[in-house]
């Protein structure tokens, strides 16, 4: 077993929906049918008893190693708790070689898992030992430290149960929800409303309590002090029991509660000046421990903590019963559970010695032995839900607090005798507020109801039916694409929205280009979805890119495929057909959401075909209004366009918009084909979109293709009055179009540059000369900067043999470097000549060519 190219999909992607992570794996001969393998399986099961060896139902062909492989990191990460379903072993073109895939949830999780199984899998070919029992540690401790806390998590859980997109910002708890300018942020239970200076307040225990009794809400005396003769000096000024506390500390770190005598108030001062330089000594109440739960305007849980504590049953040491409750499984290290371990620590040894224990004394049946004062549940405490028996004013009061400090999720710490009674009544306090508060407590509280405080803060950031997207157009096809992008991303802003646009030449923000180079790939439509200005998003969507890394979005409003016609890349990555490419292209047809629209190609049958996968509704389009696919779609009163007396038609039912084709400058009056199926999908995307038909008019008279709005795009240019056209066109498809379009425009004598790109086929190479010695009377050869993988003059050679048979070519000519071969033509060009170049280079070739026509 050979593996290679193991990557994570991190979006919708060619398999499936969820992330996952795709290796290649070879296997030999022997290899490829397990059964036939001694006693392979039942080393496996002897390894790892809970694998699952089935052939899955509807497989033909038997399991072999990779189906193992695949098998084995599914079921490691379900072991640890990883709530996963998918896994796949797909058998290539070439013999023995498989493409496995196996689902995640946290991608180091996923890559650990693979690399345990790969383990797990030689451990068995080869009779060696397997500690599963190790392995499942390791993953299940990477798990731990990987995974969203439960305060985070359900902020998560309820944003999905809204379908809001979220997106993790760092391997902590940083979370973006949304996209662009309707992105709202979190860290754990802090939203990007909850401001520094009230969390700086929230930090400061005595500007805290100074606030609150300024809002009348009841507090406990004290104040700071700066020895420990002052801490026992205040002591004795507000009388014991006291509670000795940092300044400024969280989840209990230095908090003595109930403290009395001098000795008492100095151990406990020392204990606090050991987390914060500046200590609190104030009044001790009796009673609970309660902590109420504020977001925006309204109390949304109440719990009532009591410290960690164990009952005597008059045969175990209070060591043996803290083992027993911390063997619950709810209890863990750490936040990450729903409870946390007892920790017989330096303070739980003093807080057991105060009452005349040590960890070996064996309390007698029924005394209950408190292990430390405070009732954290970082330091073991438990929690009792009391949400429901909550006094309406002490709601009140309790919203009043959080608001005085200025925070919009509060935490407050409130010591009483119940909650069904305002604290004026029974002598109540609130003794701390906190900003980022824990929400374990609530979530799944040690008794009590639990309660969905994620779904409460996800509803204070996002009103009632928002989800936090925006717009957002994918653009998909073998050519076509980055003009099509370019125009709808300008119609959508002639509707006054912020675009953000990513395709082949860069990212842009509105008329601003913030990345250079080829960014039609996922990385870059997630960089687009996190800037806080974008209204909406269209993004070119190429095949690289998703079979890299999958979308880089989990769903979008509008689909464009612009056609596949012969195919491209084709070769690559076990990609080798058109009907292959058709099937990567199409993701973006698959995660239309139920109401978005896919805008599809009727003259294309491949696809036309992709209708059938979209959940949302499908815009056909196509020049003939009498194509079958287009007219059935029509007559069945569903959209379309097409073209029909001189206009582009918009139709569905009885509703009919017409554009007028000597009104958009793209298509030249009508006559460049190509270019009016650009804008014939450009416009299906409006309609999806609702834009405004004036708006929309008014972005397809101000879009043209020069080499400023849509770079490398049949750009025309006018030399010592010869026509010259720049175009990327990079694939016999494009050429194939272009020659059309060209044909239609008179010449004297007709020139083209053309190079070809090393990692396309030799087919596909040669296949582009063959069109264009039909076509033009002088062809210019250069090799490019870049061969990819092809030797020195082999791509040139193949371009040359796609000439052998050319039926109107009379003149070939081999010159090394673009701008050399631009040269070349230009210098041969006359007036009324007319010469097509197709750059490489582009933004570098376009300069160029604007040089030598102002020096012309």
């Amino acid at each position: 077993m050979e593996v290679s190219r193991v990557r994570a999909l991190r979006g919708p992607n060619l398999w499936c929906r969820q992330t996952v992570i795709e290796a290649t794996v070879a296997c030999t001969e022997a290899e490829r049918v397990i059964g036939d393998m001694d006693a392979f399986e039942t080393r496996m099961r002897v390894r790892f008893p809970e694998i699952d060896l089935l052939k899955p139902p509807g497989q033909e062909s038997p399991n072999s190693i990779a189906h193992a492989l695949a098998s084995a990191a599914l079921c490691l990460q379900t072991k640890v708790g990883c709530v996963l379903t998918y896994c796949r072993t797909s058998l290539t073109i070439e013999p023995g070689v498989y493409q496995v895939v196996i689902e995640y949830s946290e991608e180091a999780v996923g890559h650990l898992a693979f690399d345990l199984a790969q383990a797990l899998c030689l451990a068995a070919m080869k009779d060696l030992p397997f500690d599963v029992e190790d392995a499942l540690a390791r993953l299940r401790e990477k798990n731990e430290d990987d995974r969203l806390g439960p305060s985070t998590g359900s902020i998560v859980q309820a944003a999905l149960k809204r379908d809001i997109p979220y997106r993790r910002l760092t391997q902590g708890s940083l979370v973006q929800f949304g996209w662009g300018s309707k992105q709202r942020r979190i860290q754990a239970a802090e939203t990007d409303r909850s401001s520094a200076i009230a969390e700086a307040i929230a930090q400061d225990k005595e500007l805290t309590k100074a606030l609150l009794a300024a809002a009348g809400v009841s507090v406990p005396d004290g104040r700071c002090v700066t020895s420990a003769e002052d801490a026992w000096a205040v002591a004795c000024e507000i009388g014991a029991p006291v509670v000795v506390k940092p300044r400024d500390g969280n989840q209990g770190r230095g908090v003595a509660v109930n403290v009395q005598g001098r000795e008492q108030v100095l151990a406990a001062y020392a204990g606090a000046r050991e987390e914060c330089s500046d200590v609190i000594v104030e009044r001790y109440f009796p009673g609970h421990d309660f902590r109420l739960l504020v977001v925006g305007d309204k109390l949304v849980a109440a719990a009532r903590r009591d410290p960690p504590q164990v009952t005597g049953d008059g045969e175990r040491s209070i060591a043996q019963l803290v083992d027993v409750i911390n063997a619950d499984p709810l209890r863990g290290e750490g936040h990450g559970t729903s409870l946390t371990k007892i920790r017989l620590d330096d303070i739980a040894l003093a807080t057991m010695a105060t009452q005349g224990y040590t960890p070996e004394s064996v309390p007698e049946r029924g005394v209950l032995v408190t292990l430390r004062n405070n009732a954290n549940l970082s330091t073991g405490g438990t929690a009792t839900d009391v949400t429901d028996h909550v006094h309406p004013e002490l709601a009140a009061g309790a919203v009043a607090a959080a608001q005085m400090v200025g925070l919009d999720v509060c935490g407050l710490d409130m010591v009483s005798d119940n909650v069904y009674e305002p604290l004026d009544v029974q002598g109540g306090c609130i003794v701390e507020v906190n900003a980022a508060p824990g929400l374990r407590m609530h979530l799944t509280p040690s008794f009590g109801k639990g309660r969905e405080v994620g779904e409460a803060i996800i509803a204070d950031m996002f009103a009632e039916g928002e989800d936090g997207r925006i717009p957002l157009v994918a653009v998909a096809g073998t050519n076509g694409k980055t003009t099509t992008v370019r125009l709808i991303a300008h119609l959508v802003a002639c509707s006054g929205k912020r675009v953000g646009m990513t395709n082949s030449d860069g990212v842009y923000i509105g008329a601003e280009r913030i990345d250079t180079g080829d960014c039609s790939g996922p990385r870059s439509a997630r960089n687009v979805l996190l800037h806080p200005d974008v209204d909406a998003a269209v993004f070119e969507t190429a095949r690289g890119g998703i079979l890299r890394e999958g979308l880089g979005f989990d769903r979008c409003n509008v689909a464009v495929v612009t056609n596949v016609g012969m195919g491209d890349h084709l070769g690559l990555s076990y990609i080798s057909t058109v009907q292959d490419l058709a099937i990567v292209k199409r993701v973006i047809v698959e995660n239309v959401s139920p109401d978005g629209v896919a805008v599809l190609n009727a003259a294309d049958p491949i696809v036309a075909a992709m209708a059938d996968n979209c959940p949302g509704a499908v815009t056909f389009f196509a020049s003939d209004r009498n194509h079958p696919v287009l007219a059935t779609h029509r007559a069945q009163g569903r959209p379309v366009v097409c073209v029909e007396e001189g206009d582009i038609v918009l139709s569905e039912g009885v509703f009919e918009q017409r554009f007028p084709l000597s009104a958009i400058p793209i298509t030249h009056n009508g006559t460049i084909g190509f270019q009016i199926e650009n804008a014939m999908a450009a416009l299906a995307a409006a309609w999806a979109l609702g834009l405004d038909w004036n708006c929309v008019q008014r972005g397809l008279a101000s879009f043209v293709s020069d080499a400023e709005t849509a770079p490398g795009r049949f750009n025309m240019f006018s030399y010592r009055g010869a026509t010259l056209i720049a175009d990327y066109g990079h694939n016999p498809d494009a050429i194939l179009a272009l020659v059309q379009a060209i044909d239609t425009m008179p010449a004297a004598k007709r020139y083209v540059v053309i190079s070809g790109a090393g990692d396309r086929r030799d087919v596909d190479i040669t296949r582009q000369t063959e069109i264009l010695g039909d076509a033009f009377d002088s062809v210019i050869l250069y090799q490019d900067m870049c061969q990819r993988g092809r030797s020195d003059g082999e791509v040139v050679a193949l371009l040359r043999k796609g000439l052998e048979h050319a039926q109107r070519t009379t003149e070939i000519q081999d010159v090394r470097g673009e701008f050399l071969a631009i040269d070349t033509a230009l210098d041969q060009l006359k007036e009324g000549d007319l010469c097509l170049v197709l750059v490489d280079q582009v933004e570098e070739a376009l300069g160029h060519i604007a040089g030598r026509i102002a020096l012309a």
